[in-house]
């Protein structure tokens, strides 16, 4: 529907976003070295790596070779795998764009904190409409489907330049192609529950996201772009 490319919107708490920055550095790192690697091994990375509710619901078994990670690890390390550069990309698009902010009103700690738990909720909530399923779930989706919709709380009325039917630039208060985007995930989840994307995945990091930017941002920082937070030197964070 759109692909974000800019946001008017400074940084106010930290001078640099670090944590957005590692992460995408991460998951262009794994997907590269999956490139690299010979034939099969990507899909190997998906199996042992990669989130699969049969088998982290204790309906299913991996074979020993594959069995190299605790079942509980892969509500994470799903989240650093994905499968080609066109399903990597987008993610990191809207990481780039939306990850710095929400990294600003929450800190750095608190935002990894916050990525971490909606990739888990990701998993989660797609394990529990797929419960049987023993396809491996891979892709930083759901983390960044709770970094969107924590933007859209904090910072609905920004001015966001979006690239609408992938060719036309446009320059939108933020919630116009936000809402729009997280209504489509929901609309998706139930016409589209046999489909390769993971829709679940996307709702369980909307509805973490949505509830953890309450809690954890910074003491002061406003909702919803209720007042105006000017910079200031001393709250700056390194």
């Amino acid at each position: 529907m759109f692909i974000p490319l800019y946001d008017v919107n400074h940084l106010k708490h930290i001078r640099v976003q670090y944590v957005t920055i590692g992460l995408i550095v991460t998951n262009v790192l794994v997907w590269a070295f999956g490139s690299v690697v010979p034939d099969g091994a990507a899909d190997l990375a998906a199996l042992t790596l990669g989130f699969i509710p049969a088998v982290a619901f204790d309906h299913a078994i991996l074979p020993p070779s594959l069995d190299i990670l605790p079942g509980e690890a892969t509500f994470l390390t799903y989240a650093f795998v994905h499968f080609d550069f066109w399903h990597l990309a987008p993610n990191m698009v809207f990481l780039w764009v939306f990850g710095d902010n929400v990294e600003d009103a929450l800190g750095h700690i608190r935002f990894l904190l916050f990525y971490l738990l909606c990739a888990a909720a990701g998993a989660l909530f797609h394990g529990l409409i797929n419960p049987l399923s023993e396809a491996p779930l891979v892709g930083a989706s759901g983390a960044v489907s709770g970094i969107v919709v924590a933007y859209l709380i904090l910072h609905p009325r920004v001015r966001l330049w979006t690239l609408v039917f992938f060719r036309i630039p446009l320059p939108l208060p933020a919630f116009i192609p936000l809402i729009l985007w997280v209504a489509q995930q929901f609309v998706m989840l139930v016409l589209d529950l046999e489909g390769r994307v993971s829709w679940g995945a996307h709702v369980g990091g909307i509805l973490a996201g949505s509830i953890l930017v309450v809690v954890l941002r910074r003491p002061g920082v406003p909702l919803f772009d209720r007042r105006i937070v000017a910079p200031r030197a001393v709250e700056l964070e390194d």
